[in-house]
């Protein structure tokens, strides 16, 4: 219950106001958000590299209504990219794109303009000696973004996909994209599902994530194992050893800010260990769901609230 209460409060415009201006608030967001601008995104991918791990950087901000806006997000991005060619940093670092912040979900031509500037950012990307994966979303874009990835896939096989384990049709996307050059983040899923298309219960989403591992722990693809979770860092480097992968053919990938002591366990082991670091002004959506996978943390934003109430 309190989680499906945080994900609500996620797109609230309100709850977000009041927590942009409060210090509670903000202390979390420099926890779990690099910062706003693309220097402070490189500083911080700068710093992590240099500890041994890659990097996959997010600029935050989704559902977009305005072609305009579309586009500064488009732009964003390849000046992103320039700025980490210029700092040497393309070798380590790649970068998440979410199609709704780059139009998918205009009216009329979105996806056809969530293609095209995806495609401008995965040319960019690719130029420049890197890739982009294509982050989910709600369930309702599954199906969008899956073939956005099919037409990118076309011209710049390493795209990244992304497959959220707690969707039922999860495991037969894992088999269709458990394949030779497919590279695939597996987390278990941040957005409020109805329980007609997504287990709810945490065992059950466990389980599933641990069905859809083995689906692509034994294919020829890329597995990016996107979790914090012990127990399922753990049967993911059993399944990888029973599987007879050799090292660098999978990663673990875990938030920035969370976990920070295990990432670089994972790393200086040898492990192939990837941070996700989200930057930008939009921050408050992605903060709320951090929130909701972990509700312990609730009382630092509720404090907030109270304290702008």
């Amino acid at each position: 219950m309190l989680r499906s209460v945080l994900l609500s409060a996620s797109r609230s415009d309100r709850l977000r106001q009041v927590a942009t201006d409060a210090p509670p608030a903000r202390a979390m967001v420099d926890r779990f958000v690099a910062g706003e601008t693309t220097d402070d995104a490189v500083r911080a991918t700068s710093g992590l590299v240099e500890s041994g791990r890659l990097v996959t950087i997010d600029h935050l901000g989704e559902d977009t209504l305005d072609l305009e806006q579309a586009g500064r997000t488009r732009d964003a991005y390849l000046a992103l990219l320039d700025a980490l060619g210029d700092a040497g940093l393309t070798g380590s670092a790649e970068v998440s794109v979410k199609l709704s912040a780059v139009g998918q979900a205009l009216p009329g031509d979105g996806e056809k303009i969530g293609l095209e500037y995806a495609h401008a950012i995965a040319e960019k990307a690719d130029a420049l000696g890197t890739t982009l994966t294509l982050d989910m979303e709600d369930h309702t874009t599954t199906d969008s973004t899956l073939g956005t990835l099919r037409e990118l896939r076309a011209e710049f096989p390493s795209t990244g996909a992304v497959i959220q384990a707690y969707l039922h049709r999860s495991e037969a996307d894992c088999r269709d994209l458990a394949v030779g050059g497919s590279r695939v983040r597996l987390c278990k899923g941040a957005y409020s599902e109805p329980q007609s298309v997504a287990f709810v219960d945490k065992a059950d989403i466990d389980k599933a994530y641990v069905r859809c591992l083995k689906i692509l722990m034994q294919g020829e693809g890329y597995p990016m194992l996107a979790t914090h979770d012990p127990r399922l860092v753990e049967i993911g480097g059993a399944l990888a050893i029973r599987n007879e992968r050799e090292p660098g053919s999978y990663e673990f990938q875990m938030l920035y800010g969370v976990r920070p002591d295990e990432q670089q366990r994972l790393a200086d082991q040898g492990d192939r260990m990837r941070v996700y670091v989200p930057y930008g002004t939009e921050w408050y959506g992605y903060l709320v769901r951090r929130l909701a996978e972990k509700p312990a943390n609730l009382s630092l934003l509720a404090r907030a609230l109270v304290s702008k109430g």
